[in-house]
């Protein structure tokens, strides 16, 4: 009996934990977004790339995933971006798994700066493709998207000068540790 309860107690945990990442991911885009003057068809530096990375980096590529595309998707949702929801969720989906596959590949759990920085600069591009592709399909066109991409890239470098330091930070705390 006291292992069911165990079981069920770390599976409730685990639920939580995963509503509780999901909800930073969806704030941290909520609280602090700019729209980008260079593209007409959205652009948004918001701190959700960022804790996307945190997440991903301390929690491994399935709560990283899962995050960040049910709470960046979400914040499309409630922000007038619901036709972007899809290419989102797919897109941060694909970029949060990338992170915490390659931060915790060979038992590295996020422990190395290297690789942390590694996997939020390998992702981009899967990140950026997701919206590319998107964004054609909607627009029906290759070129239009084009123009999206370098505040993809402004965005991503933002939320990685953010999500590293901070996460070498937390990483020395006794929860990570």
């Amino acid at each position: 009996m006291q292992k069911a309860a165990t079981h069920t107690n770390s599976r409730t945990f685990d639920l939580i934990l995963t509503s509780m990442l999901i909800a930073l991911v969806f704030v941290a885009t909520l609280l602090l977004n700019i729209k980008l003057p260079i593209t007409a068809n959205g652009g948004l530096i918001h701190l959700g790339t960022a804790m996307l990375f945190i997440v991903s980096i301390l929690f491994g590529p399935k709560k990283g995933m899962i995050a960040g595309a049910v709470g960046m998707g979400l914040f499309d949702l409630v922000s007038g971006w619901a036709l972007w929801a899809p290419i989102t969720f797919f897109s941060r989906g694909i970029q949060g798994y990338l992170v915490g596959k390659i931060a915790w590949s060979n038992g590295r759990n996020g422990n190395s700066f290297g690789f942390n920085l590694l996997a939020t600069i390998v992702s981009t591009p899967f990140m950026i493709a997701g919206y590319y592709i998107g964004e054609a399909i909607l627009f029906k066109s290759w070129i239009i998207p084009l123009a999206s991409i370098p505040g993809d890239i402004v965005q991503t470098v933002i939320g990685l000068l953010v999500a590293i330091p901070v996460c070498v930070l937390l990483k020395k705390t006794p929860f990570f540790k």
